[in-house]
């Protein structure tokens, strides 16, 4: 489909983004017009696809502003959502490549957008899933693009965090717990201190997305600064409390209540600029870390897929930099001069 304006009609930019809020016991959810003109059930079922059915408060924030997203296009162009036929849903995902979104990223709305309309069509709202047919942007990725810093680098960072105050004690156990871990910042935040098994073989124990539980190995390193830190904190034996409490106002006291991700966020970024380390450094570079740094030291790549949860041993292999260095000496013996 090359033209929207050849299917759809032209937008009506007064009906685009108007919202109604939705009550239920206990919860309420501002939804787009177009799904509050097609009625009570319409409305209660997409709060309900919004809220009971999508759990995790990451996969249910993109959703819900797909769903937005979606209406809002919809909407402008005179649709109903009674009568939503596949090439709306076409029309809608060329916008967003108009619009300069990433394959990935306009292959994740539509995959929330095509779940909440199967939702609707499975409880009698809408007839049939206008989406089923639509199919997403075909996306091949062979190396990851989570930015990472060498192995000199990481150990500076670790280095620069040798101090006495509680505050950096904590900071630098978390980072240990996702360099030597490749653990999640969502598991780290939800760990408690009981979930580090201090004995003789000494383990963490995460809670991931999806509910999942696992335990694995705790390095050797991360032992000794959990060790510390817990000493430092006076936290010790507190097994039901949280492990990284946050530290409101750079006072240089922890709180109770466990960290949050962006709050992590924001303490490693500030930590690498300490330490003159790049900026585009996340809390995500240290999984990609560990899997690259443990590649690259020979361990096996099942063995990494394990530590790292992956269900996809190709998930894994995006992190092995030895094709990219085999590329780059294939390339240097093209001599000219």
């Amino acid at each position: 489909m090359t033209n929207e304006i050849a299917v759809l009609p032209p937008a009506i930019p007064d009906r685009s983004r108007q919202l109604l809020t939705v009550h239920a016991p206990g919860v309420s959810m501002e939804l787009p017009d177009l799904i509050g003109r097609a009625g009570d059930t319409a409305a209660f079922r997409t709060l309900e696809f919004l809220t009971s059915c999508t759990p995790n408060p990451h996969t249910r924030g993109v959703y819900s502003q797909a769903v937005r997203d979606f209406c809002a296009f919809g909407a402008a162009r005179g649709a109903e959502l009674g009568r939503l036929a596949s090439p709306t849903v076409a029309a809608w995902m060329q916008s967003l490549i108009s619009e300069g979104k990433s394959a990935a990223t306009a292959n994740a709305k539509l995959s929330g957008v095509r779940q909440w309309l199967e939702w609707l069509a499975r409880h009698g709202v809408i007839t049939g899933n206008p989406a089923d047919t639509v199919k997403g942007i075909r996306l091949v990725v062979c190396e990851g693009k989570t930015p990472i810093v060498e192995l000199d680098e990481a150990r500076r960072l670790l280095e620069s965090l040798e101090a006495a105050d509680v505050v950096t004690f904590r900071d630098r156990a978390m980072i240990a717990v996702m360099l030597f871990g490749g653990v999640r910042i969502s598991a780290v935040v939800r760990m408690k201190v009981g979930d580090f098994e201090d004995g003789a073989r000494p383990s963490l124990k995460l809670r991931e997305k999806g509910g999942k539980e696992r335990r694995i190995a705790c390095h050797h390193v991360t032992r000794e600064y959990l060790d510390a830190y817990l000493t430092a904190a006076g936290i010790a034996g507190a097994w039901d409390a949280s492990l990284f409490p946050g530290a409101p106002g750079h006072a240089g006291r922890l709180a109770t209540a466990a960290m949050t991700r962006q709050a992590a966020w924001y303490m490693v970024k500030r930590r690498a600029k300490a330490a003159g380390l790049p900026r585009y450094l996340t809390n995500h570079s240290f999984r990609a870390m560990c899997a690259t740094f443990a590649l690259e030291n020979g361990a096996p790549l099942e063995g990494v897929q394990e530590l790292l949860g992956h269900a996809d041993p190709g998930t894994t292999q995006r992190y092995n930099r030895k094709a990219r260095e085999l590329s780059r000496s294939i390339v240097e013996s093209v001599q000219v001069f």
